[in-house]
């Protein structure tokens, strides 16, 4: 009888650790708390039997990632060194760091770096003229991509089938009152946003808040990210994100285009 070959979907079914997975889950569940927690409550958060949560959790402060008095449990610091690896070896936020730097010193406000991560983008670097985030957005925040500006002009990287097909199957649940959650629309302002290449947002993703994304491509025109700037509603008006901001960013982006691979 013949030898059945191994399919790429077997090896992954057998390279899958359980453990690591759950282990995983249960750090990602201490984002959705406050403070410290209680055993039974994180194990109820990340779906496990008790007893598993428990074993991972001393397993996590062994490694120095969680610390308990042995009733509540807390992330140390030294969770962040996962970040931290993240953000030394991507390319994309080595190389857009300077140019941030850059345009948030000539234009005298925050400019930030968002990727793609599912129907989400989460914001990775970010740069201002004092280097004191007082406000806006924290490295790692998530937002809806349909909504935002650095989402739409991320998104704007798929064909028009594509687009429309995960626009219909994403959640889109209104953020503010001016949130656009129709797929016909959203569809046809990304479409725009690709033609004119670059996607402004007007209170859409948060009250009092507009911004203006332009995408950024490697070398080969491929959208691998977005950058943006914004401003309170009350203190920029839509036509100086255009005339004043548009061309920093999109300077900034071109700028990079050939060391991105």
């Amino acid at each position: 009888m013949p030898k059945l070959k191994r399919t790429d979907q077997d090896e992954r079914a057998t390279d899958f650790v359980e453990a690591l997975d759950r282990g995983l889950r249960l750090l990602q569940v201490f984002g959705t708390v406050t403070g410290p927690a209680t055993l039974s409550d994180l194990a109820r958060a990340a779906d496990l039997p008790r007893a598993t949560a428990r074993r991972i959790l001393f397993t996590l402060a062994h490694g120095g990632f969680v610390t308990t008095d042995g009733k509540l449990f807390t992330l140390t610091p030294h969770v962040l060194t996962l970040a931290g690896s993240f953000l030394q070896s991507n390319q994309v936020v080595t190389v857009l760091q300077p140019v941030l730097d850059r345009i948030a010193t000539a234009a005298q406000e925050i400019a930030s770096l968002a990727l793609l991560d599912g129907d989400d983008v989460v914001f990775v670097a970010r740069s201002s003229p004092t280097r004191v985030f007082s406000a806006g957005l924290d490295i790692g925040y998530r937002l809806p991509a349909f909504c935002t500006s650095v989402g739409r002009a991320m998104l704007g990287r798929l064909d028009d089938a594509e687009l429309a097909a995960r626009l219909k199957a994403m959640r889109r649940d209104p953020v503010t009152p001016q949130t656009v959650t129709d797929p016909k629309k959203l569809l046809a302002t990304i479409i725009a946003d690709r033609a004119q290449g670059y996607s402004l947002v007007d209170r859409e993703a948060e009250p009092h808040f507009r911004s203006i994304s332009v995408p950024v491509r490697r070398y080969d025109g491929t959208i691998v990210a977005a950058i943006n700037m914004g401003a309170h509603v009350d203190r920029v008006p839509a036509r100086e994100l255009i005339d004043r901001f548009l061309p920093l960013l999109r300077d900034g982006a071109d700028d990079v285009k050939s060391r991105l691979l």
